[in-house]
Parts: structure tokens; sequence; C-alpha cells
């Protein structure tokens, strides 16, 4: 058996030696170490030996199977460096050319009207709260003055895990929860930016969407503090020579309510197709926190009052950048938002 071990020995390296391709060397490590190769079949006779031959026997067997992996993984290297040669022989590169350079990629619309809104509120001194999307009824609803019957919980209008837990349709829950937290702590002057969610699809609504809700709550807080915030506000984000309205409306959460309109910054307020005649164009709603929202949160309207307001993101970017669909902005389409 030994002089069997010896003549695979010679055959192998030989036969390794003289490869010249990778495919052929895979077949050479099949046929001497494969399940089926003519080591691994000598190596299966050892049985046939008597027990003084199987330990000489066996160790030339190993050492002999650790010379042949040995020799094809030297030879795989040296064909992989003799390829590599050939290759850069074959191929010219002309260090003098100037680098290959990629596209920089830049902000998604949304982000960019995000940062500038914070830019603008942290200006007047506001900080950035934040809170989770999967949201409680009692946050969403109850501590906002919306309790069990109002329209707003209607099934099909959010979307519900259960009876108590759901997406948040609205940020406002971040201040409810702020101000439980800092009760009865002043002033309670936040922002509160983030994605919500309601059953809503079609060229002017998402399913998904971003809001960004304000809330200052503090001593002798004023429907006129409320006007001249979002006049800074409008005046920041479309232009020094917007003028803004307030409109009587109705939210549960606050009183008085207004939805908020600015001067169109397209005609001057003369009249277009994007202000639709009017000469106004509406960003957002807004009023003075309900007392009985103040006193579910820990704090007393006797005492203190605040006014809160809310926008949705794509709304005041379609305006600012004259988007007319809203699925735009989530089609991930770059030749849309390579614009921005």
């Amino acid at each position: 058996m030994l002089d069997m071990l010896a003549k695979l020995k010679s055959t192998a390296l030989s036969a390794i030696a003289a490869t010249r391709d990778m495919e052929a060397l895979k077949e050479l490590r099949v046929r001497f170490l494969g399940k089926k190769g003519e080591l691994t079949v000598i190596s299966r006779s050892m049985g046939n030996l008597s027990p003084e031959e199987r330990p000489g026997i066996g160790q030339a067997v190993n050492l002999l199977k650790e010379k042949i992996e040995q020799a094809l993984q030297e030879h795989m290297e040296r064909l992989a460096a003799s390829r590599l040669s050939e290759r850069l022989l074959k191929e010219k590169v002309d260090v003098t050319l100037p680098g290959r350079a990629f596209a920089a990629g830049g902000l998604h619309p949304l982000s960019l009207i995000t940062g500038e809104i914070e830019d603008i509120f942290t200006g007047m001194g506001y900080q950035i709260a934040e809170g989770p999307q999967v949201e409680l009824d009692h946050y969403s609803f109850e501590l906002l003055n919306i309790p069990k019957g109002h329209p707003a919980r209607e099934m099909q209008d959010s979307f519900y895990f259960s009876e108590n837990v759901l997406l948040r349709p609205h940020t406002s829950p971040v201040q409810a929860r702020t101000m439980q937290k800092m009760a009865p702590q002043l002033p309670v002057k936040i922002i509160c930016p983030g994605t919500v969610y309601r059953r809503d699809d079609d060229a002017t609504h998402s399913p998904m969407f971003h809001q960004v809700e304000g809330l200052l709550v503090d001593k002798r807080v004023a429907l006129a503090d409320l006007k001249g915030t979002l006049l800074a506000f409008a005046r920041r984000m479309f232009g020094a020579e917007r003028e803004i309205r307030l409109r009587p409306s109705y939210f549960p959460f606050t009183e008085p309510s207004a939805e908020v309109d600015i001067s169109c910054f397209a005609c001057g307020g003369e009249g277009c197709r994007l202000c639709k005649g009017s000469g106004w164009i509406e960003i957002l709603g807004a009023g003075m926190v309900h007392p009985s929202v103040l006193q579910m949160s820990g704090y007393d309207p006797d005492k203190v009052s605040g006014f809160a307001f809310g926008m949705g993101v794509e709304r005041i970017a379609m305006l600012k950048y004259g988007i007319n669909d809203m699925r735009l902005l989530f089609e991930n389409d770059t030749r849309f938002l390579s614009q921005f």
C-alpha cells in the first residue's frame, strides 16, 4: 500500500504542476481528494490491513493528503497571479485621466421643508419634541378634547390596531405628552414635527404624510401672539411681503379656532389660478388652546393660556416648490427629486 501511495503522490503532483487552468485544477481536487477520489479509495481500504499496519499507513495517507492540498493551493495562487499579470499587460491605463465623478446626493424636498420650518421656529425659541408613531387613544383623542363618539374617531378615518391603539392621525399627542410631563412648569414652547397616518389617498392626500405642530403655554398668551408668530413664519417661508388672515373655524382642542391664509405669492393678492382668484392661500390651522385641554394636562386654565397651530409639510412643500401632485413626493423618481 505504501507503493500505491508513492505512485499516487507522483501522479498527483505531476498533474497539478502541469495544469494551466483553474477549472482543471478544481477537477484534480475532486479526482484525488473528493468523496470518490483516488486517495479516499485507498483510505477506505485500510480496514483490510492488520492492526499493526494501520497506524503507519494512516499517517502516510494524512501526509499525502496535506501534500496534495498544499500543492493545489500554491498552484492556484500561481495561476491567479499569472492571470492578473496577463490582464495588466493587456490593459492600458492612462493614469493622467481625471477620476470618475460620483453624483452627489441631496435631501428630499420634505426634509428640506421640515428643516426650514424647524430653523424658523427654533430661531423663535421653540424646542423640538418627538413622540411615538403608534399611539394610544388616550393621547390621540381623550386629552385633546375629542371624546368617544366624535367623528374624528371613525374607524375609516384612522388606522387602528385595536380599540385603544392606532397609528397617530396627527402629532398633537406629542403636545399632550409634553404638557403632562412638564406641568405645572412654564413656559411650554415646542414644535412637533413627524409622520402621521390617515386613510386618504389621492392627488392632494396620502395615507402617510408629515406634520409640524406648535404649542405655546404660558401666562398672558393672547391671540395677538399667535397671529404675530404665524406672520413671522409666513414671511420667513414665503417672502417678506406676505400677509396673513385668520378665518373662524372649529377644532376640538382649540377655542377660538382659525384657518390661516397667506396672501398669494404668485399674484401678490390680485387673484390667479394658484389662489383660485381669491388672492389668499390656506396654509395651516391654529387657535387658542381649549381650557379643557389645559386642565386635563395639568394646567390651570384660569392662570395660564396658550396657542397651538399645525401645518402639513407636504402642503407647504407643494406651495413653495410649485408641485401639483402630492404623489410625486413619494414615488422616488430621481428625475423629480434631483430638482431640489
